[in-house]
This record gives structure tokens, C-alpha cells and sequence, in this order.
């Protein structure tokens, strides 16, 4: 059988599928596995008006993948374990909702609840002005536009080779006249049966001028995963706190706690060592070893991680976050200042691509820490104490 496929979305054709539903039944020749399913639809309600849904299920594991809200990840379940974190913002936002210019330019919060969301295009990290931007773009929002920009193509291929992938395509654009014309095409990929699934995302700047782009993954995980006692693992040559409240944590960068009233959030900033294959695995174990989530990144496209740790009470977004990306989120001046905007030509483009693995007992969690200790055991790490010229 040769891959099947199937055009969801294309504003260009005017084709749209409100609603739809693969199995086995529908495709008996994809996989003799008779437990996956593909379920195309629309939500509607409240704030979630009009949101696409496609609801994914390799046999194993479940993903909500969010085609209106840039392509993002709403939430999973692995064979019983939630992939997932409580956000105040209970259900998926319409962007015809969210006012990114609010509250001082930080209304992305107002949507924001995904396990998978980007920041980017042409920028992310905090608002503010920018004085050396193009003047029609100076004025920057929260983490960027792209994660409430609808996509205008979404497709879907069955493909049986290896046992059965799925794999979804979605494009976005980000642009105006006189300003930044960008184009993200991002493809998610699981196998029958997988405990994991790939994101492979490519940028291209569509415009006649050079642009500017920054692009980081906000991939966001509370409980199980996330206790008291919770730890963080990742092979890295040197990290710095963000600011003087993360420098307050750093001897116990790498621990959690439990939800805990009045926590002011805190983050840290990595350059991490890969292995022999350029992947940086980056890990989140609870307390006993026994459940992992694992960030596995292509070092070469994504240099810089984050680690962010937001421990609230569970009301007010008990989370954590692993975060890769081309850049830190800094404001897009002390970024640009380090050289990490990226400067597409007309036409040039970039890739990314990362592997989201779960793990769901004490064998497969010990075999990558081990894996990060070997790796860590190659150089010194250097640890600054406070935050760092270089990055922040």
C-alpha cells in the first residue's frame, strides 16, 4: 500500500473538512493494528468557538493537536498517563480571542495552556520596543504571534513503511505589507504504537528583504511527571540563571517542588552537549524514577534550552517547563546583540526537529540517566551563580 493522503485544510482551494474519522474500518490496508484512530473536528463554545481539533491515537499513545492555535499540542495520554499540566486557561482559545497587545503586551497568557506551543516567529520572550526593528514591528508581544496564528493548509499522510506512521502537515504565515513575510511548515510524526512522536519544523522567509526570526519550543508538563521531589536531568557545557530570582534557586536547580503558594517563577539558561548522533536529551523524572519525559532536540538546529520552573499551587498552573530553542527569551535587543536572531534572505530558510519520548518505568528512566551522566562526564560544567553577559 502506498502512502495515504488526505487535504484537511487549504485556504487556496477553499477546501476544509469540518469533521472526519480514520480507523481501521476506513483503512483496513494502512496497519493489521485495529486500535488507532484519526479524528478530525470542531469545537465549540465559550472561548474554544470554532477551534480545530484533530485527535490522535497510535494505539499506544494519544496527542490533541490544535491547527487553529499554530499547530500546537493541547495535550496527551500515554496508555493512561496524562500528558498534560492544569493551566487557568481551561480549554483551547480561538485567537480571534486573545488580544496579544493586553495587559501591557502580555495577553498571550490568555490562550495559553498547551503541552507544545511555540514562541516566534519574528520574536519571542518579553514585550517591549524594539528600537533597532523595522518600525511597523517594533512593538513586540509576548512570545510572539505565532502560536495563535491559525494554519491555511493542514494534511494528513498514512504511510505503512516501519509498521505504520502518521504524520500531520500544517502551514502557517506570519507577515504584513512593509514587514516580515515568514512561513512555517511544521509535520508531526508518531508510529503505531510509538511512546513517542517527532516535530520537524521549517521556517522560510517569503518576503523580498532579509527578516529576522526567533523560534523556541515551550513544552510545558505538570503531573504526574512534575511532584515534590521531581528532578531534571541534561548534559550541558555551561549555564547561567536568568535573572537575580532564578539565581536564588540555583543550588537546587534541578529539583522541584511541590505546589507551593507565592512562588515567583525562575529559570535558567543552557548550552547543552550532545551526542554522537547531535541529539540533547533533556529529561523530567518524578520523584521515584519511575515515569520520564524526555526532550530529545537536534543540538545543531536548536543550541540554546531553557528550563523553566513555575511551581504554583495546582489553580494557578502547577508546571514545568523544557524548552529548545534557536535563541533565549530575551527580549529580542539582548538577543540580537548575542547573535542568536537568525537572518533569513529572501527565500532562505531554516529546520528544526525534536522527539518527545515517554517513559513509563524505572528501567527506561535509569538507562537515560545514565546516557546524561556519561555525557556529562565528557567536559567540566561551568556554573555561573548569577546571570550572565552572554546569556541574559
Amino acid at each position: 500500500m502506498n502512502p495515504a493522503q488526505i487535504l484537511l485544510t487549504d485556504v487556496d482551494s477553499q477546501t476544509w473538512i469540518e469533521e472526519i474519522l480514520l480507523n481501521a474500518e476506513s483503512h483496513p490496508g494502512f496497519s493489521e493494528k485495529t486500535d488507532w484512530s484519526i479524528h478530525k473536528k470542531q469545537l465549540h463554545g465559550g472561548l474554544s468557538e470554532g477551534v480545530d481539533l484533530i485527535e490522535v491515537n497510535n494505539g499506544a499513545l494519544q496527542l490533541s493537536l490544535l491547527p487553529t492555535r499554530g499547530m500546537g499540542v493541547w495535550k496527551g495520554d500515554f496508555q493512561g498517563i496524562p500528558l498534560e499540566w492544569k493551566s487557568p486557561v481551561k480549554s483551547p482559545v480561538n485567537p480571534a480571542f486573545v488580544n496579544l497587545s493586553e495587559r501591557g503586551g502580555l495577553g498571550w497568557l490568555s490562550g495559553f495552556n498547551e503541552l507544545i506551543c511555540r514562541c516566534g516567529l519574528i520574536s519571542n520572550g518579553p514585550p517591549g520596543t524594539d528600537p533597532a526593528g523595522n518600525p511597523l514591528e517594533s512593538e513586540l508581544t509576548l512570545h510572539g504571534r505565532i502560536a495563535n496564528t491559525p494554519a491555511h493548509y493542514v494534511s494528513l499522510e498514512l504511510d505503512p513503511a516501519a509498521g505504520g506512521w502518521i504524520k500531520i502537515t500544517g502551514r502557517m504565515e506570519e507577515g504584513m505589507l512593509f514587514g516580515s513575510h515568514l512561513l512555517l511548515e511544521s509535520t508531526l510524526e508518531t508510529r503505531l504504537g510509538s511512546p513517542e512522536f517527532l516535530i520537524r519544523d521549517r521556517v522560510t522567509n517569503l518576503g523580498p528583504e532579509p527578516a529576522e526570526s526567533e523560534l523556541l519550543y515551550h513544552i510545558n508538563i505538570g503531573a504526574p511527571f512534575l511532584e515534590a521531589g521531581s528532578r531534571f536531568a541534561m548534559p550541558f557545557e555551561e549555564m547561567a540563571p536568568r535573572d537575580s530570582r532564578a539565581a536564588e534557586g540555583l543550588k537546587d536547580f534541578d529539583t522541584y517542588l511541590g505546589p507551593t503558594p507565592g512562588y515567583a517563577e525562575q529559570a535558567y539558561f543552557f548550552h547543552p552537549i550532545c551526542d554522537e548522533n547531535g541529539e540533547s536529551p533533556a529529561l523530567l523524572f518524578d520523584k521515584m524514577g519511575h515515569k520520564g519525559f524526555l526532550v530529545s532536540f537536534k543540538k545543531a538546529a536548536l543550541p540554546c534550552f531553557t528550563l523553566w520552573k513555575n511551581t504554583l499551587p495546582e489553580s494557578g498552573g502547577y508546571v514545568t517547563g523544557l524548552e529548545p530553542g534557536i535563541n533565549f527569551p530575551n527580549f529580542k535587543a539582548v538577543e540580537r546583540e548575542q547573535s542568536r536572531v537568525r537572518e533569513l534572505r529572501s527565500g532562505a530558510s531554516y529546520e528544526t526537529e525534536f522527539r518527545i519520548s515517554i517513559l513509563n518505568n524505572s528501567d527506561s528512566v535509569d538507562e537515560v540517566r545514565q546516557k546524561i551522566t556519561k555525557l556529562s562526564e565528557k567536559r567540566q560544567s561551568v556554573i555561573h551563580d548569577q546571570p550572565h553577559a552572554r546569556f541574559s
